[in-house]
């Protein structure tokens, strides 16, 4: 299966939110025609309706892939209108969090190939990066298939098990929000030592997201862009000195916050 099934049979995109609409804006751009997909969402947008794609207009009979893009808390009302694709051809892939594939099975029919994915927002703007995972049921064509769509908005990468999940969502899942906090609390120590507020955020944004592009485009690994920005017993010697400490820095407060993040997915999972 490639993405010419697509093609032939169309696609299904159930809820169009941020993150249904930025993959939906990937796909158009790269050349995908709107008259291929069909959008379910009980709110559309002005902006999906000029898209030209099929809007609440019901679904093809045997869709290549059908891609699951409602919050769970919505997954109770939206899973029906799914139902009759199940136990065939058509592959629903997943992001919605928190939802695992069980789920899915038993909604859809156990015989239904699943993959359930993990993005995380910087897929807003084709920086975002995807964790998959397959049912018994998806082939190596399925999981090709879904890192074609998902490759639209950011990088993809593929999990071992299910059981891997919480971590990922743990770590790029809810990790942009930990770099979020990073730039606010950079940014208000900078105010701390005497800078304006809008000049400590403009320093603190550009650093964390110039800082990112480096470590992401370099072919030193993040230890030896640190060791690189580090003189002996200079400023950031003396900075890195508070923050790589093994009782009160990064170290022991990240492990803390990425295990209370999995603890969590976890529960939600259940």
């Amino acid at each position: 299966m490639t993405m010419s099934a697509i093609e032939e049979r169309g696609m299904v995109l159930l809820g169009c939110g941020k993150m249904g609409s930025a993959m939906l804006a990937g796909w158009l751009s790269g050349g995908l025609s709107p008259s291929n997909i069909w959008v379910l969402d009980p709110c559309p947008s002005d902006w999906l309706r000029s898209t030209g794609v099929h809007v609440n207009g019901g679904v093809p009979d045997n869709p290549a892939i059908a891609l699951i893009a409602v919050k769970p808390q919505m997954m109770g009302d939206a899973l029906p209108s799914m139902v009759a694709l199940g136990n065939a051809s058509t592959l629903f892939l997943s992001i919605a969090a928190g939802t695992p594939i069980s789920v899915f099975e038993t909604a859809l029919g156990a015989d239904s190939p699943i993959i359930r994915a993990m993005p995380n927002t910087p897929a807003a703007i084709g920086r975002g990066i995807t964790a998959i995972v397959g049912n018994a049921n998806a082939t190596m064509a399925h999981l090709d298939m879904a890192d074609s769509l998902l490759c639209a908005v950011g990088q993809v990468v593929r999990l071992d098990g299910e059981h891997q999940i919480d971590a990922v969502t743990a770590v790029s899942g809810s990790g942009p929000a930990y770099v979020f906090h990073l730039i606010e609390t950079l940014a208000a120590a900078g105010v701390a030592q005497g800078l304006s507020a809008d000049l400590a955020m403009k320093l603190a944004k550009a650093t964390v997201g110039g800082a990112g592009k480096l470590a992401e485009d370099s072919d030193e690994d993040p230890s030896q862009l640190r060791i690189n920005v580090t003189s002996p017993n200079g400023t950031t010697h003396a900075a890195l000195q508070v923050l790589m400490d093994e009782v009160t820095g990064f170290p022991p407060l990240l492990r803390r916050a990425v295990k209370a993040a999995a603890d969590r997915s976890l529960e939600l999972g259940k």
